[in-house]
């Protein structure tokens, strides 16, 4: 048994069996040992970050089922820090001796080697078990989950409803993905804790065409809520709403290109936020010396209306956790108040290297990947004006009711696709609009960000970066910017 008094020398003699169907408090001896053998070897900081993980995905195209593909994997990866240089190593063996290779190698990239026979391993001392699994009654949902007939059978449903509803039609797609994660992360700083987490999302798409006019709308919701969700899914109220956009825009008029005011809709208008603000707040692009708002910290960015969170709280939503990837608990982080910079998102590593606090915002794909700074459930704050408010106060703009996708420059320059557009009017909506793309940069159009409405909605998201690709929301009310250039014919 691992102890104050072990000594290099008795590793080879140790041994552990900890649980394998589960991580658990079986696990505490090992990765203690490990931990203490890596501060024995001369690293600042360790951390073993263990994962289970159970996904599957199905598509229904028209009448059929065309994929069903599912995954299982295990695996670790253990991470060290040496002052404010950091490597990480990942394996798929989790035995003791696995890790334990997985260690060494880490060690010798920062130049460490492991201690020789006679010295002493200092057992960390880790702290009671924080089990997220067992508090939130999360070890049950796996079993729970819509088998692989039931999956099938609602998006079949699913792809009916747009039949019924909708016409030209080219084509109809429903999928629907379910991704359940067990997570352990033991540290050299006591963190020892434990988390179940089960991600699903639903949605359809639909693709007509009458001669030579088309028009493609698509709609995702997502949960990470209990195992019910496919269930209750009203794939009815989804196929009216898609069906109608679909029909409006399959015969709208190009837009003209050219510079105006602009509405931007709830909930999934929110990426512009996300992708052309947020990523310039995470500390991975403060140490890259990408962002400009590296200094900025207390001083006005956007328009004083503008007020923007970053969270991990929200009930069910896409990127709400209980605790991070590094094992620390989630929480809101004010990024933005009345235009003023307050805060950025952060890790462990950008914490080190910046001086920024951690937010409990360390997050990753899977166990291949290191944790970094990444964002969660990101909006902009509900405002005091009504929609009425805000499309009245524009003579001629336009509306954009369905965001579509896009790209973003490493500083905020961005552009992106509109779905769903319409002309307004000396404030009225007058006719639909396709063909329209955004155009612009962060710094400018935060502060052309003049009027937010009370109808915060939230949406599911899917994110990029670093560490890989995670699970977030993005959100807002509805917003005015006072002028945007608009691509168009």
């Amino acid at each position: 048994m691992s102890s104050t008094l072990l000594l290099s020398k008795e590793l080879p003699t140790l041994s552990y069996a900890p649980t394998g169907t589960r991580f658990d408090e079986s696990w505490r001896a090992p990765l203690s040992t490990l931990l203490g053998l890596g501060r024995a070897a001369g690293a600042d900081f360790v951390e073993f970050f263990l994962e289970r993980d159970n996904y599957i995905s199905c598509l229904a195209e028209d009448e059929a089922i065309t994929s069903l593909s599912p995954r299982l994997s295990t695996g670790a990866g253990v991470r060290l820090f040496l002052g404010k240089q950091d490597c990480y190593v990942s394996t798929n063996d989790l035995s003791f001796s696995g890790l334990k290779a997985s260690l060494e190698k880490a060690l010798s990239i920062l130049g460490l080697k492991l201690p020789g026979p006679a010295a002493f391993i200092p057992d960390i001392n880790l702290e009671p078990l924080r089990d997220y699994g067992a508090l939130r009654n999360k070890d049950s949902w796996l079993a729970q989950l819509s088998p692989m007939r039931e999956m099938g059978d609602v998006l079949l449903e699913a792809n009916g409803a747009l039949q019924r509803k909708a016409s030209h039609i080219q084509s109809r797609r429903s999928v629907y993905f379910r991704d359940w994660q067990e997570v352990l992360v033991a540290a050299s700083d006591g963190v020892f804790a434990r988390d179940v987490r089960l991600t699903q999302s639903v949605g359809s798409n639909l693709l007509c065409a009458d001669g030579a006019n088309r028009s493609s709308i698509g709609k995702r919701v997502g949960n990470t809520g209990g195992p019910d969700f496919l269930r209750t899914w009203s794939y009815e109220d989804l196929a009216d709403e898609i069906s109608e956009a679909a029909g409006k825009m399959l015969y709208a008029d190009y837009v003209e290109s050219g510079s105006y005011p602009v509405v931007m809709a709830n909930a999934f208008g929110g990426v512009i936020f996300h992708e052309a603000c947020g990523h310039l707040l995470e500390t991975t692009q403060i140490e890259r010396g990408t962002t400009p708002f590296i200094d900025k910290k207390g001083e006005k960015i956007a328009h004083e209306n503008l007020t923007a969170w970053d969270e991990g709280l929200s009930d069910g939503a896409f990127g709400t956790l209980d605790m991070d990837d590094e094992g620390m608990p989630v929480q809101r982080t004010l990024l933005i108040e009345n235009g003023i910079l307050k805060n950025f998102i952060s890790d462990r590593a950008g914490s080190v290297r910046t001086g920024h606090p951690r937010t409990g915002s360390g997050r990753r794909q899977s166990y291949g990947f290191a944790a970094a700074s990444r964002m969660r459930n990101t909006y902009i704050a509900s405002g005091e004006y009504s929609t009425a408010d805000l499309f009245g106060s524009i003579e001629r703009g336009i509306y954009c009711k369905k965001m579509g996708g896009g790209s973003v420059g490493a500083t905020g320059q961005f552009n992106f696709g509109v779905d769903e557009a319409y002309l307004i009017e000396n404030g009225e909506l007058t006719k639909p609009l396709k063909g329209a793309t955004l155009i612009g940069e962060a710094t400018e159009i935060m502060q052309r960000i003049s009027m937010s409405s009370n109808d915060l909605e939230l949406a599911a998201g899917f994110c990029g970066s670093v560490s890989g690709s995670v699970y977030v929301t993005v959100g807002q009310p509805h917003i005015k910017v006072d002028s945007i250039t608009v691509g168009g014919r």
